[in-house]
């Protein structure tokens, strides 16, 4: 049985707790993987990068992977429909960044990107699977991961694609309990996911879907038979869960969840980190889009909600907040 409360290996990396903040679009920049790491996430996975974008010196994209002192070990996410230019892509990132770890994307449901014959589209064939993982590790040093879903439209392949993945050379598969078709509906496959862990026998599995309390994430070890768990939308709105997931496979205790007022205070504190890496005006138009997430289960949330959305700088967001009784 894996010990709760001990370090894991991705390759030559340690990684020192088993809570791990999952890659989210337009949330897992450096502003809240600093964050999630001061939580306790043993690893961060950047945002995912597009490997065109890298390859064109496209300036947000390169902008994109700036990396903090303070995020190690963390790992950056490329998706894209081709080995060679995901390949080259690595390449670049090893080169130019302080990444520990390259990922690659096989798990992305947005239309925006199977339509480009990326993300879960890899999923439809294992062969391509093991191709591409096997093209991208042999121009890399550092270790190489791969993050998927169970399946396209159903489960079928989950246990042959993780299997390629592992074939081919990945340090570490991260899996999603959903298919391309479920997108974020239903619930996690935690039969699917426990397939796939007995089946892993080389690399860490780390489990990934539904994780939103300390008990999701003892479930997922002790029974779906998971190395490590990944969180995404349940870090959202309460980044402290890292630390009460470590805190428990440490010691057996849960710990109390946070007051509003702390999780206030965590939001404002994410905005600052946002406005420090893009600037005032962005940083602000992007947090109107993650404001609800802390707000969640707030009485008259709608209206704090209408009120950040027509803010314009960080100090209207501040007296928003000021006023929000806690």
């Amino acid at each position: 049985m894996t010990k709760l409360n001990s370090a894991f290996m991705i390759g030559n990396i340690e990684i020192p707790h088993r809570t791990v903040l999952a890659p989210m679009a337009g949330v897992t920049n450096s502003a809240f993987r600093t964050i999630a790491k001061e939580f306790g996430a043993g690893l961060v996975v950047m945002e995912m990068v597009s490997d065109k974008g890298i390859l064109y010196n496209n300036e947000k994209t390169l902008h994109m992977l700036h990396i903090d002192e303070g995020e190690h070990p963390v790992s950056i996410q490329l998706f894209g429909n081709d080995g060679d230019s995901l390949a080259r892509a690595a390449e670049f990132i090893q080169a130019n960044t302080k990444t520990n770890l390259v990922d690659i994307n096989m798990g992305c449901p947005v239309n925006k990107i199977v339509k480009n014959e990326a993300g879960a589209m890899w999923l439809k064939d294992p062969d391509k699977i093991y191709q591409v993982v096997k093209t991208v590790k042999s121009v890399l040093n550092i270790p190489l991961t791969v993050k998927m879903r169970t399946g396209w439209a159903d489960n079928s392949l989950a246990v042959e694609n993780a299997l390629a993945a592992e074939e081919a050379g990945v340090a570490a598969l991260a899996m999603h309990g959903r298919t391309r078709e479920q997108m974020y509906t239903g619930h996690c496959d935690h039969e699917t996911l426990a397939q796939v862990a007995q089946a892993i026998k080389t690399i860490p599995f780390i489990g990934n879907g539904d994780i939103k309390t300390v008990e999701d994430a003892k479930f997922m070890i002790d029974e779906v038979g998971c190395d490590a768990v990944m969180i995404g939308r349940g870090a959202l709105n309460n980044p402290y869960l890292f630390t009460q997931i470590n805190h428990f496979f440490e010691t057996g205790e849960v710990l109390p969840d946070l007051t509003f007022a702390k999780k206030l205070a965590i939001a404002y504190d994410h905005l600052s980190r946002l406005v420090d890496l893009k600037g005032e005006k962005i940083a602000v138009r992007e947090f109107r889009g993650l404001a609800p997430y802390y707000l969640r289960g707030t009485s008259g949330a709608a209206k704090i909600r209408g009120a950040v959305a027509r803010a314009e700088t960080l100090d209207q967001v501040k007296e928003i907040f000021d006023r929000i009784p806690t």
